[in-house]
């Protein structure tokens, strides 16, 4: 058979994991988070370097394809503490919380940190210090005040 007829899947094995799903808005990050990045990356890099089994090569080689795509469009995005109001890489302070505004991949709310297309990052964007903003479409409704912005 004419390999032009081979789908790529086919080509896959079948015990292969799944491919990680790259999200489709744009990779902003913080220097935090391009720091993970290529940590995670180097990291990756010595695993596979170890020679692994091939079920967590296969592992490593997948988490390395989807790790190099989001340094590869990684877009840096540096805060300058002097905003005041909410942009990317701010930090709010709202009652009774602190919340740092970060990339998909560095989002980690048990830790303050909400991904910049979160619903209420979203509704934090632009608002101004002593500011009450409303999350849209949350049940019941959702009001926040903003105490300060760094």
């Amino acid at each position: 058979m004419s390999r032009a007829f081979v789908k790529e899947q086919d080509i896959i094995a079948p015990d292969a994991p799944p491919e990680l799903i790259v999200s489709g808005h744009a990779n902003l990050v913080t220097p935090r988070g391009l720091r993970l990045i290529e940590q995670k990356l180097f990291e990756l890099n010595e695993a596979v370097a170890a020679n692994p089994a091939e079920e967590e090569k296969a592992r490593l080689l997948r988490d390395l394809r989807y790790w190099t795509q989001r340094r590869a469009s990684a877009r840096l995005v540096e805060h300058n503490a002097r905003d005041k109001e909410v942009v990317f890489g701010s930090e709010v302070t709202i009652r009774p919380e602190t919340w740092e505004i970060v990339g998909e991949d560095e989002a980690d709310p048990a830790k303050g940190r909400i991904s910049y297309v979160s619903p209420i990052a979203d509704a934090l964007m632009g608002a101004r210090e002593g500011e009450t903003i409303e999350v849209p479409n949350r049940k019941p409704s959702l009001e926040i005040e903003v105490l300060t912005v760094r």
